[in-house]
Order: structure tokens, then C-alpha cells, then sequence
């Protein structure tokens, strides 16, 4: 668990916090997590006798405040999952020399949610343009999932089309015309490559690592992340603490791993995305 993790990480802070204002305050006990901003603070107070006689009263007081202070907070938090959102990366080679870019937008609607992602990148000679299309329910279900890409002179375009209430899913290959078509069972609430990215990231403002399971892009991927603490990085030449996580996918022909480095926001923005390949690490960065 994220929780756990992070409270070991700041024990030591939270002592020679504790040192400091123990002349100002009376000793804290406890601690919780936060899932929309950061490592957990302590909290909750030890009373002297007087003050227990009345902790009552004061609980209930502080209970409504509390309740008060997190919906101010939500009504102020921005990003997916409170508000519509729009991201733009840059996708770099080993070298730092930009590749192309990629967006992913996320909107609101009535069945629950609408997302796109574009990558627009290549190489003289070799241009590369996906596009990617889903949408889900309010749980981030996925309904439908639709990508088109086009790498060199190689184009292909398919929809899928899920069925949460019978648990199957149909895909058809638009392009090449004779494509064919796919019928297949799905689990219980079965997620997309795109919808699963939003997922994660709700999982993870909620202090949980969003746990291994079967995504579909096209075929079915094993899916698994593990958290690995925070890490210190660079992301458009300034410093932010995140949370690093270690991704793990398995497909029919594929078994590849990537980093993804998450702000520790409410909205939990991913910030870099480190790819290891052949010819070395390739990164995706998010451009503020």
C-alpha cells in the first residue's frame, strides 16, 4: 500500500517536526493519510482531564468543520477526476531531443466520461499520428475504445465495443476494410488501455495502487503497478517530489516495463513517463 510506504518515508520528519513545537502545542498521536496531497501528517491531540470531559462536544465540533473544510477543498481541486482536463507532453529521445508530442483530454459527460489521447512524433522519412478514443461510465467502465494509427505508409483503425451487463465486448477492424470482427468475454467492470490511465490515477488520489488486471488494446494485456516510494524529479527544469510507480505489461507478443513518476496533487498528474528501450530510455514529459 501507498499508505504504508509513505508513512515510513516521513517518521523522520514528522519527530523532529514534533521536536520543534512541542513547546507550542500539545503532543499529537495518530496519523493519517492524504491522498490528495502528499506524504500523512499526524493528527489528533491528547487532552488534558478537563478537556476529555468535554471531547464530546469537541469531536462533534471538529467532525462538522472537518466535513466543511473537505468540501471547500473539492470545490477548489482541478483536474480529472473533479473537472474536465486537458495535458500535453513531449516525448523526447535518450538524447532530450524532442521526438513529438501528446495530449490526453478528459471531459465529463452525461454516461460518465469521455477521453482522447493524440501522439504525433517520428523521424524523416517515418511519421507516426495515433489517435485514441474511449468512453466509460461514472465507475470507469469502459463502454467503447476506438484507435486509429498511422506509422509510415501503415495504417489501421478498430472500435470495440463493450457490454458490462453481459460481459462480453465485440471488435471490428474498420481499416484494412477486411479486418474481420471479434467477439470475446470480458471481466467485471473491464477497462481500456485509456480508461485504465484515469483509473490508476483516481486509484492512487485515494492512497491505492490500482491492482493487476486484464486491459484491453486490441487484445488483452496483463496490467500490473507497483509503488515504489517517492522520488525526486526533474520535470521542465524544476524539482518535484512524486510517487513512483513500476509498470509492468504482458500481451501475446509483448512484455515490456516503464516508470511513471505521479505528482502528488489531487488530481495525482502524471508527470514523466520513462521508457526503456534498445536504444535507450526514451522519456514522456508533461509541459506546464
Amino acid at each position: 500500500m501507498i499508505t504504508r510506504r509513505i508513512l515510513n518515508e516521513s517518521e523522520d520528519r514528522s519527530v523532529e517536526d514534533a521536536a520543534k513545537n512541542r513547546r507550542k502545542y500539545p503532543a499529537r498521536t495518530g496519523r493519517v493519510f492524504m491522498p490528495f496531497g502528499g506524504p500523512p501528517r499526524p493528527i489528533g491531540t491528547s487532552l488534558t482531564v478537563a478537556a476529555q470531559k468535554r471531547g464530546h462536544t469537541f469531536a462533534s465540533s471538529c467532525g462538522v468543520v472537518w466535513l466543511l473544510l473537505l468540501a471547500a477543498a473539492a470545490n477548489g481541486q482541478t483536474g480529472f477526476p473533479f473537472q474536465d482536463e486537458s495535458l500535453r507532453y513531449s516525448v523526447n529521445w535518450p538524447s532530450g531531443l524532442s521526438l513529438g508530442d501528446a495530449t490526453f483530454t478528459a471531459h465529463k459527460t452525461s454516461a460518465g466520461w469521455s477521453f482522447d489521447a493524440s501522439l504525433e512524433a517520428g523521424v524523416p522519412g517515418f511519421a507516426i499520428s495515433d489517435k485514441f478514443h474511449s468512453s466509460a461510465t461514472a465507475d470507469l467502465c469502459s463502454l467503447e475504445f476506438e484507435r486509429s494509427t498511422s506509422h509510415g505508409a501503415k495504417k489501421t483503425s478498430e472500435k470495440t465495443t463493450f457490454d458490462q451487463h453481459k460481459l462480453t465486448a465485440h471488435r471490428v477492424t474498420v481499416l484494412p476494410a477486411d479486418g474481420g470482427k471479434t467477439d470475446f468475454d470480458i471481466p467485471s467492470c473491464a477497462r481500456d488501455a485509456l480508461t485504465f490511465v484515469y483509473f490508476a490515477r483516481r486509484e492512487m488520489g485515494q492512497g491505492r495502487v490500482a491492482p493487476a488486471q486484464k486491459i484491453f488494446f486490441g487484445s488483452a494485456y496483463g496490467f500490473s503497478m507497483q509503488y515504489t516510494g517517492a522520488m525526486n524529479v526533474t520535470v521542465g527544469e524544476k524539482l518535484a517530489v512524486t510517487d513512483r510507480v513500476v509498470v509492468s505489461v504482458k500481451g501475446p507478443k509483448s512484455d515490456v516495463g516503464f516508470e511513471i513518476f505521479f505528482a502528488r496533487d489531487a488530481a495525482r498528474t502524471p508527470l514523466l513517463l520513462k521508457v526503456p528501450m534498445s536504444m535507450g530510455t526514451f522519456s514522456v514529459e508533461l509541459v506546464r
